[in-house]
């Protein structure tokens, strides 16, 4: 090769020198060539300047030749030395070939190149910044190089680099973006600690507003937060960290619809950090943003939910969780049920100007009424938020949110504390939006049937609730198109059933009362509906029945009145098929009446039986008590009606008497002596006036074997005062007094009759089923 020709006007000494295997020679040519090139500025021969450089370039630092190569980067710094201010003129060709040899495959190169590099930037400074995206994607390979005098050297020019960005206001951050994404979805640790790294310096300078492009950053930065290394993490931690304290000082800037579903995804992470972290930016955004995160709620709720179960190793996570949670529910507003989701909606602007935007944060809280709302057809678009008088409508997705709640409630390996919020969910929305609710009844009242045979008694006391207010909204009523689809439930006459009033909850025109509640709303059509399907659970899990039957009644004549559930399951269970369910049920349903403190109204509107409503209940009552004639007996002490008791204990005679018969004789006993029939009691004082009372006892006396509760109501009647006057006069009848008069239009003869053809039923029902057992005997011996 002529040297003096082909690489002038680089003397061959200089060649022969930038192509030596020692480093001091090649520091010798490099000063050479400073010089030079310093003569060729003072003469402003760019020519020349352009050509030296197009030689140390293709001829030395491209080279196949190692030591061809760094002499060629040591000639590159050289003349940008050389250049000064004036290297910005030149940096393109300066900085591409050096950037070429960061790839070398040897590692001494790969750090001259990382030498030579910073001595071009350190000269031309903010000259560089054109070229940031290609110096910072060289960086960033470097920064994971196995070599460690390369990432020390690369960690060096790394700082430099950082030092100009925060010094200039010149950043193109819009071009940064795009390789700031890439890049942060490395896996490599000291990668992710370089892209940490220049995010906390960028986020840290004032002029460059990093929170813009969040959205573009936010996944790669939870990613990053689940790194094995420690110090990763916690630099991660720290990065999230800035900005969520610079969302809550300009919440009005801040794209929240944009990274919703980003939280939503990290909020379900199985790394701990990175779900704490997520949840508590959820919780920030939902108070912050408001009704701008109602159409993320379906996903919100799958991620938060799930959370409210866990135990004290994840403490923090439930409590975030439920702070969430609590959060969105109160976004939930009565108007969103007046909002038509069909309605076109209108056009978010892209970017709002600086008068369009809030400036105090305040503005966007949850509780205000002016709170900012966001069209569900342009959530792919910029989010901000918008002045009053821009005021947008957020549909609620309520479809979206039965289905996450339905999901989770049927989830049989759901902890019982998300079971609870579920409940607690639906009930609200039945409240603020029931109307769009009772769409879904039909599809939700399965499961929550079903909830009642849970392990835990606050889980079904949620359900109940729930289940009340689904009986007793006037959103429920059948309308044309909506209500119990189920025909068969229909009850064959009007009924007219009531529930207690919730203050202020509905106008007296949509009231009509009792004499007992007189204020009281109708029920709505699920109610009948609901006790209909409750019996049916009850007979065919026997198990729920015996272990929460009297828990599950108890608690909805609480929550509903206790005069409808009654009314109306006897009403249903007049009409029972299966005879020994409706014996059980009617026992029940007679233990709850005579010994429940929630029954004490209810047990003293039946005592004297003034109302025509009271008669009325008691006759209802009655038929149903039939399927037990000793529940029907004790139906007749409560009320006071000791002759008609009387009457039905004279038909005893001509019943099966089996075991279980005379164990329910011996518990009523064992009741007579409880304070409920204290005043039963007391009325064995008067003789003259209660004879078929004293018979009536004495009937259940001579009913019962020689057994303890033969001993304690003989030792009971022997305290009756002038047992010779239990001789019935027809002066009798006269002297029972008002409350008989008050109850005459009762028909006894008919209950009787009524009691004598259900007894029959029975009678003929446990044949039936003894002969099946016979023949089961039979086919078992054969």
């Amino acid at each position: 090769m002529n040297a003096e020709r082909d690489l002038s006007p680089l003397t061959p000494g200089v060649v022969r020198a930038l192509t030596d295997k020692l480093y001091e020679k090649r520091k010798v040519a490099a000063l050479e060539i400073e010089k030079l090139v310093r003569e060729f500025v003072a003469q402003n021969n760019t020519s020349q300047i352009k050509h030296v450089i197009q030689i140390l370039s293709q001829e030395f630092a491209l080279s196949q030749h190692p030591h061809s190569r760094k002499g060629g980067l040591i000639g590159l710094a050289a003349c940008s030395i050389a250049l000064g201010k004036d290297s910005g003129l030149y940096l393109k060709e300066l900085i591409e070939p050096v950037l070429t040899c960061f790839n070398d495959a040897d590692s001494r190169l790969r750090y001259y190149a990382c030498e030579a590099l910073y001595n071009i930037v350190k000269v031309a400074r903010g000259s560089v910044l054109p070229h940031f995206n290609v110096l910072f994607d060289g960086l960033s390979k470097l920064a994971a190089d196995p070599d460690p005098n390369v990432k020390s050297g690369s960690e060096l020019l790394d700082r430099l680099l950082k030092d100009i960005v925060t010094e200039s206001n010149q950043f193109d951050l819009v071009g940064f973006i795009p390789l700031l994404r890439e890049r942060i979805y490395s896996n490599n640790q000291y990668a992710r600690q370089f892209i940490i790294s220049w995010i906390l310096v960028l986020e840290s300078v004032p002029d460059i507003n990093l929170l813009d492009y969040l959205p573009e950053i936010l996944d790669g930065l939870f990613q990053i937060l689940g790194d094995n290394s420690k110090e990763i993490r916690k630099m991660c931690e720290v990065a999230l960290g800035e900005f969520l304290k610079e969302i809550k000082k300009n919440p009005s800037s801040v794209k929240f619809a944009e990274m919703a579903n980003i939280l939503v995804i990290h909020c379900q992470a199985a790394d701990d950090l990175i779900q704490l972290t997520a949840m508590c930016w959820m919780r920030e955004f939902i108070q912050l943003a408001g009704r701008v995160m109602l159409p993320y709620s379906s996903g919100i709720l799958t991620a938060v939910l799930p959370c409210l179960s866990y135990d004290d190793r994840k403490k923090n996570i439930k409590e975030v969780a439920n702070v969430c949670n609590q959060s969105l529910m109160k976004l939930v507003i009565p108007e969103d049920d007046e909002m038509d989701e069909a309605k076109p909606s209108m056009t978010i602007p892209a970017e709002p100007t600086s008068e369009e935007s809030l400036s105090k944060p305040e503005a966007v809280t949850t509780g205000e009424t002016q709170r900012n709302e966001l069209d569900v057809t342009a959530l792919n678009q910029p989010l901000s938020f918008l002045c009053s008088c821009e005021r947008i409508q957020v549909t609620l997705n309520l479809d979206g949110i039965v289905q996450v709640l339905d999901y989770h409630l049927s989830d049989t390996s759901i902890g019982m504390m998300t079971r609870i919020a579920v409940l607690k969910w639906l009930y609200h929305l039945y409240i603020k939006t029931p109307r769009k609710m009772f769409r879904h009844t039909d599809s939700l009242f399965p499961i929550l049937l079903r909830t009642l045979s849970d392990e835990s008694d606050e889980v079904i006391l949620k359900d109940l609730e729930l289940l009340a207010e689904i009986a007793s909204s006037p959103a429920g009523q059948t309308e044309e198109g909506h209500g119990p689809s189920d025909g068969s439930d229909v009850r064959p006459g009007p009924v007219e059933l009531h529930v207690p009033a919730r203050a202020g909850q509905l106008n007296s025109s949509t009231t009509k009362g009792l004499e007992c509640s007189p204020s009281t709303p109708t029920m709505n059509s699920y109610f009948y509906k609901f006790m209909i399907n409750l019996l049916k659970r009850f007979s065919s899990e026997r198990k729920l029945l015996e272990a929460r039957g009297a828990f599950i009644i108890r608690q909805l004549c609480l929550l509903l009145n206790a005069e409808n559930i009654f009314h109306s399951m006897a009403d249903i269970l007049l009409r029972e098929e299966d005879l020994k369910f409706a014996s059980t049920m009617v026992h029940t349903l007679n233990t709850i009446l005579l010994t429940s403190s929630e029954l004490f109204q209810l047990r003293n509107q039946l005592k004297d039986l003034k109302t025509l409503e009271s008669r009325n209940l008691f006759c209802c009552l009655y038929r149903s008590w039939c399927h037990n004639p000793v529940t029907t007996v004790s139906l007749c002490f409560l009320t006071q009606n000791y002759k008609h008791a009387y009457d039905l204990i004279q038909k005893f005679g001509d019943l099966e008497v089996t075991v279980d018969f005379l164990t329910e004789v011996d518990k009523l006993v064992q009741l007579i002596e409880c304070p409920i029939f204290t005043y039963l009691r007391l009325q064995l004082l008067d003789v003259k006036n209660n004879p078929y009372l004293i018979k009536a006892l004495y009937g259940l006396l001579m009913l019962l074997p020689q057994s303890s509760a033969f001993q304690l109501l003989s030792h009971r009647l022997q305290c009756v005062p002038n047992p010779e006057l239990m001789q019935t006069t027809d002066n009798t009848k006269a002297s029972t007094g008002f409350r008989r008069t008050a109850a005459s239009n009762i028909d006894y003869t008919e209950l009787l009759q009524h009691f004598e053809k259900v007894q029959n039923k029975h009678l003929e029902a446990r044949h039936q089923r003894a002969g099946r057992a016979e023949q089961l005997d039979r086919r078992v011996v054969l």
